[in-house]
């Protein structure tokens, strides 16, 4: 009875999340496998695996796979980096770290549009944005970022966002080093790259795994900046495989196709996140 008590409290909420999941995974999967044009539904009829066929047979299929690494590869390779950098930088008492913290973190409770509105406007418009006038005021010509180097500015973007929890996760895990370690390294004469090759980096290892999972989990889904400010442009220079998934859906309003690319990209996420909890796993049990 001490166990059945609780189990029947948690019922609603496990069903709840159970049908929260489940009734739109299971109408992505129906939907993948028929024929159904939203501007054509009298058409609609089981299509088998051509919709799987058509979305990895696309033209831009292999830029917006391509793309997506890039993506994912860019923004964890600098977050990581660098917020290891800064955790290092503000681990140390300084006048002022406490200001110094709260401003490092603050980036990361922007939205994703309010974000690329701020790059696309204030940052990196050609005329009066804030790197055009720096450029200016060295007497270069301003880069036109989000025409010339659209996938570079889209990085830049989602990394100013992603840096402060990268940072803030690796300042915790600071809070946790043995300073007797530290000091004993120190007075046996270890210098600072010393130190950060064999005390921090190891030290660090597992909240870096921990970080490269839950990005590349929450990277797959990037959208609102592509959206708001290259549109998946030039071209398909910016477009990744969730932009692909809209534009079958609401620019070709082509369901099925899209539903087909939605199952597409869950089990690329799927994949990637059972590779990186094993990995996590292996970490923890060293």
């Amino acid at each position: 009875m001490n166990r059945l008590l609780p189990r029947l409290l948690l019922t609603p909420a496990m069903a709840t999340l159970f049908l929260w999941m489940s009734v739109p995974l299971a109408m992505t999967i129906h939907f993948s496998f028929i024929r159904y044009n939203l501007l054509q539904p009298e058409q609609s009829g089981f299509a088998g695996l051509e919709n799987f066929e058509y979305f990895v047979t696309d033209p831009s299929f292999g830029t917006a796979v391509l793309n997506t690494l890039l993506l994912l590869g860019s923004v964890i390779a600098i977050t990581v980096l660098l917020g290891v950098a800064l955790a290092l930088l503000i681990d140390a008492p300084f006048p002022g770290r406490t200001l110094v913290r709260l401003l490092l973190i603050a980036p990361f409770f922007v939205m994703p549009t309010v974000n690329a509105l701020l790059w696309k406007h204030m940052m990196m418009n050609p005329i009066y944005g804030v790197l055009a006038q720096l450029w200016m005021f060295f007497g270069a010509q301003p880069v036109d970022w989000l025409t010339d180097y659209p996938l570079l500015s889209v990085v830049i973007m989602v990394a100013w966002q992603w840096l402060p929890f990268a940072t803030l996760i690796f300042m915790t895990a600071l809070q946790s080093m043995s300073h007797e370690q530290l000091e004993a390294a120190r007075m046996d004469g270890a210098n600072s790259l010393q130190q950060l090759r064999y005390l921090y980096l190891p030290h660090l290892a597992r909240p870096v795994a921990v970080v490269v999972m839950i990005e590349l989990i929450f990277l797959l889904g990037i959208f609102a900046e592509i959206y708001t400010t290259t549109g998946g442009g030039p071209g398909d220079a910016s477009t990744n495989v969730t932009f692909l998934i809209f534009k079958q859906a609401l620019l070709n309003f082509d369901a099925g196709v899209a539903s087909a690319g939605a199952l597409f990209a869950v089990l690329l996420a799927n994949v990637v996140a059972v590779f990186l909890i094993r990995m996590v796993g292996k970490n923890l049990d060293q």
